[in-house]
């Protein structure tokens, strides 16, 4: 599974973000809502997980289509409730939706989720391969 992020934080342009950032708020906040992840390989799978503190197993939906794995959830931060307004809210949620390509070899149909400590983790198998077989030729 080829997935590669890189952070440079000498980057020219992250210096401007942080520019933004410290005027304006966080100007890229749809980004920042995103659930980190971690993707690993092992021998027979590959792992994904996806840090979503503070959302329940039920507000978490995966799927698989046409060979995209799609992580998403709908649920949003609450509105001041009768008589109360909020004086510091710091725990926004937002809906969100992550997807990924899966590669050649993935059995579709075995993979697993588990959700833990706000953490999901999700097991993609790998195909058992068929291995070669060697064919005699008879020569006449």
């Amino acid at each position: 599974m080829k997935y590669y992020v890189t952070y440079n934080r000498n980057n020219p342009v992250s210096s401007f973000k942080s520019l933004f950032n410290d005027l304006w708020g966080d100007w890229e906040s749809g980004s920042a809502r995103i659930p980190p992840v971690d993707i690993y390989e092992t021998e027979k799978s590959y792992v994904i997980e996806a840090e979503l503190a503070g959302y329940k197993q039920d507000e978490v939906k995966v799927n698989v289509d046409k060979h995209i794995l799609t992580i998403s959830s709908d649920k949003e931060s609450l509105k001041d409730v009768d008589g109360k307004k909020s004086l510091v809210r710091e725990r926004i949620y937002r809906k969100f939706e992550r997807s990924f390509s899966l590669p050649e070899g993935i059995d579709e149909n075995k993979i697993e989720g588990e959700f833990t400590d706000g953490v999901l983790t999700l097991t993609l198998p790998k195909k058992k391969e068929v291995l070669p077989k060697t064919i005699e030729v008879k020569i006449k």
